[in-house]
């Protein structure tokens, strides 16, 4: 197969071929966080926040940016995606909340970036959500953490 770029002979971006490699099942995992004082993540946690449920908002917001990736990301192929998670680990001790998405499809590319997406969408959707509260919100961490499927699954450092 002949080597994977995103640059044609004349050195432009193009969107790579991916038309002779077969449809596999592949699965990524993403991750980040979002930190905040403990006074916010209490009022999100008792769905004490003016605009509402913040974690119903943002799931849905994540599942959303996921299916969008090739609008947002210019190379992207684009993917049926079938399944995305998006799920929310609330750490009162660390005054944070960890955000996890886990997209599925069966294609020829993998699905890291709506992985990655979902995560970085909702994290700012919880932002946009509890800005009025908490401007000092930090948003981070933001990595694959695993994929399965194609030449390169596997656990992410």
């Amino acid at each position: 197969m002949k080597e994977l770029t995103h640059l044609d002979s004349q050195g432009q971006a193009r969107m790579v071929d991916v038309s002779a490699k077969a449809n596999t099942f592949r699965e990524a995992v993403a991750r980040g966080s979002i930190t905040m004082t403990q006074e916010t993540l209490k009022r999100i946690q008792d769905q004490a926040v003016p605009k509402g449920d913040v974690f119903a908002v943002a799931r849905i917001a994540g599942i959303l940016a996921a299916k969008e990736v090739p609008h947002l990301i210019p190379l992207c192929h684009p993917l049926l995606v079938s399944a995305v998670e998006v799920s929310f680990f609330p750490q009162m001790d660390h005054s944070r909340v960890e955000i996890e998405s886990r997209v599925k499809t069966v294609g020829k590319t993998g699905a890291e970036m709506e992985a990655l997406v979902a995560v970085s969408v909702a994290a700012l959707t919880i932002y946009d959500m509890c800005k009025a509260l908490d401007r000092g919100m930090t948003i981070g961490e933001i990595r694959v953490v695993s994929k399965k499927g194609g030449k390169s699954g596997g656990l992410y450092p």
